[in-house]
């Protein structure tokens, strides 16, 4: 229809070429420029007429400002006083008349005598002009012939102080030089007239032939018919045309638009809204005159597409133009394509939403949200007990457990979530889970076998508005692991055919989500076990500290992390914290490992320097013997890797040593509450190897808390390390708190609710031994010194309620201290401790260790160490920086089974000599 159009246009204007007269662009530019001239000549007439003005005003204003200023200069006063004024003002009054650029200034008396003039004859003489308003202090302006021709001047009083006038000065221009600049402006003034006119004379030269090339050189006759066919062609287009003038009254609507819109054919001059037919919402759009672009309205059965522009003249808004086409059948597809689209874009948001974590029940609610609003109102999934424990399914039937439940309301009378259901064979899950295929059920009021499952709460749920359902089994690697129900309430249309692929297709990504959570389910509890049951499940009997502990494993996997506390001799304590590198099984695995070798090494009450070489070495062991699988990309073994901090606390002397591998600075709580982080040697990740570890040495006050912790406690991918360290600071900076408050504290302030990393925290407040349980005395390198030091053991235990156990603390150290005497070196000392067992302790400066041997029955001796090992619950040696201490145990409670076999051996006091 356009080209038609086009091609009939340009036929109709070669047609009337042929035939026309003068032109409208020929009118057009004989009327340009008449009115170009007139304007030119106004403006140039306007500009002469305010150039004489402003050079009148000017030449008033420098005459009064050069006879004002002069009146009031400096010394003309005492001047006027003089006998012959004349003498000195004369040439003043030139120079500045000169400078000022005015024709002349004179200095008069009050008579009208001048002392001044620019023709010096006329000095003397009488002055002309009016000057009886300035001898009353006035400012006068006027127009005069004087001596030098037609003047402009302005005559000024001269004051005292007393403000009588004394003098006037006057001061002026002649009139044929103010003309004179006036006449040389003209020429400017002209010239720009005759340019602007030359330069509006080429635009209308430009814009007249621009006109004349759109109107092909009509002329008013040919221009109305060419209209009169433009309005035909306007009447014959299909789109409906409508134009609203800015009173919102309809100007022009083709055929068309009268056609789609229903209006009457006697619209035009009518207001647009009050025009009969004409829907309420395209009614408000064409009166409003707003901009519209492809907004889609209603007319009866018809989709109207409407766009709508303002159109704009020389006097401002003239209406809006608004152009209709009817695209129902356009609408009908594009509905179905944006169906197609929300339908990708929500199967793209389930791919994306749902299993986002490894965690069984909520992938469930996740698959359940994603699908309300936009394909049913409510969703239920429904899992067996086993999946949801991480096991496969018993095959139980239909026995299920709600996990997931949601909906756009919360009143819905489903079943609640928790629930176990029992489906019957008739429902349409139980036949979903028997066939692994979808149910649809179109109307729920009108399925018997559903309506059975529950009849009081399945009328609840029809009677809610609950009328279509589609089930879908939860089924992956040919295992059902559940159900997802689609209900819909608010859609009035039921369920279709294409629903069933999309919620099958929704349902298959979340069931390998949900396996996938099951399986990691069930390794998690599988890590989880056993990394408790390698974890101390009761903390050892000992006195040394008081201690609080706890461990927390990481939501997405079991890792390595451990702690300890280990009983030492002489009433010492070992405190050990340590991570391995990893997670799960394997990792759980290499923790148990070291946790006993790190019993096994404490054992041997080594320093804890010591104690860290020995675990590193067995951790590079447990490297190598890793098997192929795990190794690094360059072909090498497996790192395993583990930080380990490991400390042991003398209650009696209150100081701890402490050495750590690559493990995070423990903190130290004073008594009063102060937190510090004492900086100990940094020494390399245990497996590592070529490096020696350091201890270092802390003396603690009585009360003081020893926190250990491993960097899931204290790092987090929110947050900086060191915010963490400065809250576990806060958190600890407590003095009243007992550390079992401690520990909740430090967890509530620093965990986050799904953490990352597992967590091991141990907390010791430190205990002392004081001296009254404590006596230690130097021995002679004499045999005979034996005895002496039995008798004062003998009398310390009698102080502290201890005389049953003399017998044998007697036989210990008669034994223990001859051996020092005999094959070590001084200094010897003997230390007894009376904490929860009795300690005897004998040291010497020798490093030579004594063992126990069995004596043949012919021996004299060899006997000594199987006697003490028969008499104390335990014993054994540890070495010093100064040689060596033997230790026994006995308990405290009445004498040991040890001690009475010793006597029936035949040990008496004469064996002890």
């Amino acid at each position: 229809m356009i080209s038609r159009f086009d091609r009939f246009r340009g036929v109709s204007v070669r047609q009337l070429i042929r035939k026309r007269p003068t032109s409208v662009a020929g009118q057009v530019f004989v009327l340009q420029v008449a009115v170009v001239v007139l304007l030119v000549l106004g403006a140039i007439l306007a500009l002469v007429l305010q150039s004489r003005a402003d050079t009148d005003r000017e030449a008033r204003n420098r005459s009064i400002a050069v006879a004002e200023t002069f009146a009031h200069s400096p010394g003309l006063l005492a001047t006027l006083r003089l006998p012959d004024p004349s003498r000195v003002l004369q040439p003043i009054t030139e120079a500045t008349r000169k400078d000022a650029g005015v024709d002349f200034i004179v200095v008069m008396d009050t008579k009208g005598i001048r002392y001044t003039h620019p023709q010096p004859e006329r000095i003397g003489h009488r002055f002309v002009g009016t000057i009886e308003p300035s001898l009353k202090g006035k400012v006068l302006v006027e127009s005069v012939h004087g001596p030098l021709g037609h003047e402009v001047q302005a005559v000024v009083p001269v004051t005292d102080r007393r403000g009588s006038v004394v003098a006037l000065v006057s001061a002026g221009l002649k009139v044929q030089n103010v003309t004179g600049a006036v006449n040389r402006q003209l020429p400017v003034i002209l010239g720009a007239g005759a340019v602007g006119l030359a330069l509006a004379t080429a635009g209308t030269a430009l814009t007249t032939r621009r006109l004349k090339r759109q109107t092909h050189g009509l002329g008013p006759a040919e221009m109305t018919r060419m209209y009169e066919h433009h309005d035909a062609v306007l009447h014959a287009v299909k789109e409906g045309v409508v134009i609203v003038g800015p009173d919102g009254k309809l100007v022009l609507a083709n055929d068309e638009a009268k056609r789609l819109l229903g209006m009457p054919s006697d619209s035009e001059g009518r207001s647009v809204a009050e025009l009969p037919g004409l829907h309420p919402a395209t009614a408000a759009l064409l009166a409003c005159g707003r901009v519209a672009t492809d907004e889609v309205h209603s007319a009866g059965d018809r989709l109207l597409v409407v766009n709508q522009r303002p159109t704009e003249g020389p006097g401002g808004p003239m209406g809006t133009v608004a152009t209709i086409r009817d695209s129902t059948e356009l609408q009908a597809l594009t509905g179905r394509a944006e169906m197609a689209r929300k339908r990708l874009q929500l199967l793209y948001d389930a791919g994306v939403g749902i299993g986002t974590t490894l965690d069984v029940t909520r992938t469930a609610e996740e698959l359940a949200d994603v699908a309300v609003p936009r394909f049913a109102d409510f969703v239920t999934v429904d899992l067996a007990d086993p999946v949801l424990n991480g096991e496969e399914p018993n095959g139980g039937g239909g026995q299920m457990r709600r996990t997931a439940v949601s909906g756009i309301r919360d009143d819905h009378p489903l079943y609640e979530l928790g629930r176990l259901i029992a489906f019957l064979p008739s429902t349409p899950q139980a036949r979903g889970l028997g066939s692994g295929r979808a149910e649809l059920v179109p109307v729920l009021s009108d399925a018997p076998g559903w309506l059975a499952q529950d009849p009081e709460r399945t009328n609840d749920v029809v009677s809610y508005g609950i009328h279509s359902l589609i089930t879908v089994p939860l089924q992956a690697r040919g295992v059902v692991l559940g159900v997802a129900n689609f209900w819909r309430s608010e859609k009035p249309g039921p369920f279709e055919e294409e629903d069933l692929s999309l919620a099958e297709e929704l349902v298959a990504r979340a069931a390998v989500s949900v396996d996938n959570a099951r399986r990691y389910t069930r390794e998690h509890a599988l890590a989880v076990t056993l990394q408790r049951s390698l974890l101390p499940r009761a903390l050892p009997d000992q006195s040394a500290v008081e201690v609080a502990h706890r461990y927390l494993p990481a939501q997405s996997g079991v890792g390595g992390d451990w702690f300890d506390v280990i009983p030492l001799p002489g009433s010492r304590v070992a405190l050990v914290v340590g991570d391995v590198v990893g997670h799960g099984l394997h990792a759980a695995a290499t923790m148990g490992r070291l946790r006993t070798a790190v019993h096994n090494f404490s054992t041997l009450d080594l320093p804890p320097d010591e104690i860290l070489g020995h675990l590193d070495d067995l951790v590079g062991r447990i490297d190598q013997d890793e098997p192929g699988a795990g190794a690094g990309s360059d072909g090498g073994p497996a790192m395993t890797g583990a930080t380990c901090l490991y400390a042991v606390y003398d209650p009696v002397t209150r100081r701890c040593t402490m050495a750590r591998a690559g493990h995070p600075l423990p903190a130290l709580v004073h008594p009063d509450g102060t937190v510090e982080f004492p900086e100990l040697p940094a020494g390399p990740p245990l497996g590592l190897g070529g490096m020696p570890f350091e201890a270092a040495e802390l003396e603690l006050e009585e009360g003081s808390r020893l926190v250990f912790y491993t960097d899931g406690l204290i790092e987090d991918r929110s947050r900086d390390i060191d915010v963490g360290i400065e809250l576990l600071r806060q958190a600890l900076a407590h003095a009243d708190r007992t550390p079992e408050e401690t520990c909740q504290e430090v967890l509530d302030a620093l965990l986050p609710a799904r953490p990352k990393d597992d967590v091991a925290l141990l907390i010791a407040r430190t205990r002392f031994l004081g001296p009254e349980r404590v006596a230690e005395w130097e021995v002679p390198s004499d045999p005979s010194a034996v005895a002496g030091m039995r008798a004062k053991a003998v009398g310390t235990l009698e102080d502290w309620g201890l005389s049953e156990l003399a017998f044998g603390t007697e036989l210990i150290l008669s034994e223990l201290l001859t051996n020092a005497i005999r094959y070590g070196s001084g200094p010897i000392r003997v230390r007894l401790l009376h904490d929860q067992t009795l300690t005897c302790e004998v040291a010497d400066g020798s490093s030579t260790s004594p063992h126990l041997r069995y004596a043949a029955t012919t021996d004299e001796g060899g006997r000594g160490l199987f006697l003490v090992a028969q008499l104390a619950q335990r014993w054994g040696t540890r070495y010093t920086a100064d040689g060596k201490i033997i230790w026994a145990e006995q308990p405290l409670h009445g004498s040991s089974p040890q001690a009475e076999g010793a006597a029936l051996l035949g040990f008496t006091d004469a064996d002890l000599l």
